[in-house]
C-alpha cells in the first residue's frame, strides 16, 4: 500500500512540473474555487482529506464520495460580498458493484447591474450569473482503504450579453486508515478547456493541485488537518507595483532567505481543527495564511484569515454554519443543510 501511494504522489509531482500555476486575474470561471460548504469554510476554506461520510466534502475531492452517502442530499448557501450570492446542491447514490455516484449544481449570482452608454445615460439593467454541473463517480481501487474519484463539470457563464461554455474535470485520490484514523488526499482540480469564449479569445481555467492530511486522535475528541493548496506553483506572493517603487534593495535584503522561504511555504498551507464531542455536534476552527497576507490591513489586521463554525444534528437533518474573515470590512456567512432520504424511506416503509 505504501508503494502504491508513493507512485501516486510521484505521478502528481511529474504532472506538476509540466503545468503552470494560475493566480487571480489569469483565468476564467474563478467561481469554481469558491467554498460553499459551511464546514469547509470554517476549516479555512479548503479541505481534501476528511473521510466521514459528509456529502459536502465531495465538492472538494470526488474520491471522498463513499457508500455511506447513499441517498444523501445537501443544500448550501453563501451570503457573499456586495450582493453576490452563491451555493451548491447535490445528491448521492450507490449502485452495488458499479460504484458511487453524485450529481450537483454550483451556482453564483452576481446580482443586478445598471446598463449605461458611453455618455453615462441609463439604458436599463442586466444580471450576471454562472453555473457548473457536477457529475461525480468514485470507487475503491485495489484496497478498501484507497479510493479514487472523478468530477466532470460542464460550465455555463452569462455576463450581460456575453456567454461562454466550458468543461472541467477534477481527479482525486484518498487513502484512509481506519486503524489510525488517518486520511491523506490528493486532487487535481479544474483540468479542462473553455469551449466557447466571451469575445473570441479563449482563457485558461483555474487549474489547481491540492493535497491534505487529517488525523483524528484516538483518545480525545479532536481532529487536526492541513491542506496544501496551489501545489502547481511555488511562488504565490503578490506585491503591488506601487510598493516596488518605495522598496529599496536595502529594505528587501532585511528579510533573510529563511524568512522568504517560510512565507512562500506558508502561503500553500491551510490549517483546520475540529472538536467532535459526539456524532451530533462539532465545532470547527481554521486558519488560511495566504488569505491573511493578501487581505489584511497592516494598521488593523483583525481576524483576517481566521474562520470558525459549528454543526449539529436535529432528527434527520444536519445543520452547519461557517464564518470566514476576509477583510476588516467583513466576512462571509456559510449555511449548509444535509439529510438522508433513506431515513424517510425506511420510516414510510415500516408504517
Amino acid at each position: 500500500m505504501v508503494k502504491q501511494i508513493a507512485l501516486f504522489m510521484l505521478f502528481a509531482v511529474l504532472v506538476q512540473g509540466n503545468l503552470t500555476g494560475q493566480k487571480g486575474g489569469e483565468s476564467t470561471y474563478n467561481f469554481l474555487g469558491l467554498t460553499s460548504s459551511a464546514r469547509v469554510a470554517a476549516l479555512g476554506g479548503k479541505n481534501v482529506a476528511i473521510m466521514d461520510d459528509d456529502i459536502n466534502l465531495v465538492f472538494h475531492n470526488p474520491s471522498l464520495l463513499t457508500p455511506g452517502m447513499n441517498m444523501d442530499l445537501n443544500l448550501n448557501y453563501v451570503n457573499y460580498f456586495a450582493g453576490v450570492n452563491f451555493g451548491y446542491a447535490s445528491y448521492a447514490f450507490t449502485l452495488e458493484k458499479a460504484g458511487n455516484f453524485a450529481a450537483g449544481i454550483h451556482h453564483i449570482n452576481y446580482g443586478q447591474f445598471d446598463r449605461t452608454n458611453e455618455y453615462g445615460v441609463a439604458e436599463g439593467t442586466f444580471r450576471a450569473s454562472e453555473y457548473a454541473i457536477n457529475l461525480v463517480y468514485s470507487r475503491s481501487f485495489l484496497n478498501p482503504s484507497l479510493n479514487f474519484g472523478v468530477n466532470l463539470k460542464p460550465i455555463f457563464s452569462s455576463l450581460e450579453q456575453y456567454t461562454s461554455f466550458g468543461l472541467a474535470l477534477d481527479v482525486g485520490g484518498t487513502y484512509h486508515n481506519v486503524n489510525t484514523n488517518t486520511t491523506v488526499g490528493l486532487v487535481f482540480k479544474n483540468m479542462g478547456v473553455q469551449l466557447t469564449s466571451y469575445t473570441g479569445t479563449r482563457e485558461k481555467l483555474p487549474f489547481e493541485i491540492q493535497a491534505g492530511i487529517s488525523q483524528r486522535l484516538a483518545h480525545a475528541p479532536f481532529r487536526f488537518g492541513a491542506t496544501f493548496q496551489n501545489l502547481e506553483r511555488w511562488d504565490l506572493t503578490y506585491v503591488k507595483k506601487e510598493e516596488d517603487l518605495f522598496n529599496t534593495p536595502a529594505d528587501q535584503n532585511q528579510r533573510s532567505r529563511l524568512d522568504i522561504f517560510g512565507d512562500k511555504l506558508m502561503r500553500h498551507m491551510v490549517f483546520g481543527m475540529e472538536f467532535l464531542p459526539g456524532k451530533n455536534f462539532h465545532i470547527d476552527v481554521g486558519y488560511n495564511y495566504k488569505r491573511r497576507k493578501e487581505m489584511k490591513m497592516n494598521v488593523r489586521p483583525g481576524l483576517v484569515g481566521l474562520s470558525m463554525g459549528f454543526g449539529f444534528r436535529i432528527s434527520k437533518f444536519h445543520f452547519a454554519y461557517g464564518r470566514s474573515a476576509y477583510h476588516i470590512a467583513g466576512g462571509t456567512n456559510h449555511f449548509s443543510l444535509t439529510t438522508s432520504l433513506s431515513g424517510f424511506y425506511r420510516k414510510k416503509k415500516g408504517e
